[in-house]
Formats: C-alpha cells, structure tokens, sequence
C-alpha cells in the first residue's frame, strides 16, 4: 500500500535481531488495523514512527519477570514489547472482544511464545499472580489509570505508563490516588530524542 509509511532507520537498531518479526506485524496491521478498527485510516502514514518504534523505545526499560500490558487494543505496546523483549513474559489485558482475537491471532502467526491474552476489564481481571511492571498507552488519565494498575503489581512492583506531553500535569493532578495506591518514586521519562522524530514519554513509579 502506498500510503503506508516506509520503515524508519531507527526500527532495525531498536529491534536488532527481531526485525523481521516486528515488519511482519506492521505489515500485519498496516493491512488489516483499518479494516477491523484497531487503527484509523490517517495512521497508516505515520504508522513506524508513530505507534511501533514510539513503543518499542520503551523496551528497555522493561525488566525480565511478568508485565502486564492493560488495554492493548492493537497490541500497542504489548505485541510489540514482546517482540523487542522475548526475554519478558507479557500478559494482555483487553476487554473488547474483536481486539482480543485479533492478539490472539498476531501471536499465533508471530510465533511468540512469551504473551498470553486475556479477555477482560483490567478492574475485574483475576490472574494468577501479582505483576512484576504493568503497562499502558493512550489508555486513561493518570488518575484514572492508577485504580485499574496499581492493584495488579506486586509490592515494589512498577508502572511504566505511556503518556503525551501533559504527563507532568497528570501526576500533580493525581495527588489523591498517587497517596491512595502508595505510589513512590514517581518520575517522567522522556524516550527517543535525537532517535524517534517523535519523542515518547512515560511516567514510571513503584507501587508499594
């Protein structure tokens, strides 16, 4: 399709040995994310630099252990954080139905044996464990989000949250959950300058 964008340099030195797998799932969600509504039609053209390399700059801040990625939608970043990282196990948490078969299906086809997807809203999800770091894009506000997050970790566990430009307004307006969730070390990340043409932020703290 022409009007999909053409593969940034960065994606092979962010990838490295996995960038075979991370062009399929593009190509994967260039052809069929519009279609089956998981992307819109307008992020086709931006959707390397935009949506796949904005998340896989967040790879390393992942440690080996269990991450749970809640809303996953497209798998953004959950699908791809378990390309970039097959030495983490990911567990994706997404409510909608459609979504749900369509990560299913992306980790048929791609092989990964590190995801597992599960059906369900991140309040009422029962796993079997506690998490180990829990993720989120383009989810909800920080406040929001806290209540949904916070309650899957382990104690010391973290956040890594994906956030635009009003991350550090969303943690100053999160002063009553931050205190409620015993939320610490609370810091925002600014990933990928001089890398992305879009710098990714992500606001990470520890939940004890």
């Amino acid at each position: 399709m022409s009007d999909v964008e053409i593969e940034p340099s960065a994606a092979a030195a962010l990838f490295g040995d996995r960038i075979e797998l991370a062009r399929r799932f593009t190509a994967n969600l260039s052809d069929q994310g519009e279609e089956r509504g998981l992307i819109g039609p307008l992020e086709l053209p931006r959707l390397w630099s935009r949506h796949i390399l904005n998340s896989a700059i967040v790879a390393p801040l992942l440690r080996p252990g269990l991450v749970g990625d809640v809303g996953s939608g497209a798998g953004l970043p959950g699908l791809v954080l378990a390309i970039a990282r097959p030495d983490v196990s990911f567990v994706l948490i997404e409510p909608m139905e459609r979504r749900v078969a369509w990560l299913t299906e992306q980790v048929a086809a791609l092989e990964l044996d590190n995801v597992d997807v599960v059906r369900d809203r991140a309040e009422d999800v029962r796993l079997d464990g506690p998490l180990d770091q829990v993720t989120a894009r383009a989810v909800s506000a920080f406040r929001k989000l806290l209540p949904l997050t916070a309650p899957l970790l382990r104690d010391g566990g973290e956040l890594v949250l994906m956030k635009g430009a009003g991350a550090p307004a969303e943690v100053e307006a999160a002063a009553k959950q931050i205190r409620t969730y015993k939320v610490h070390d609370i810091e925002v990340l600014t990933l990928g300058e001089g890398v992305l043409s879009e710098v990714t932020r992500v606001i990470r703290a520890t939940v004890r």
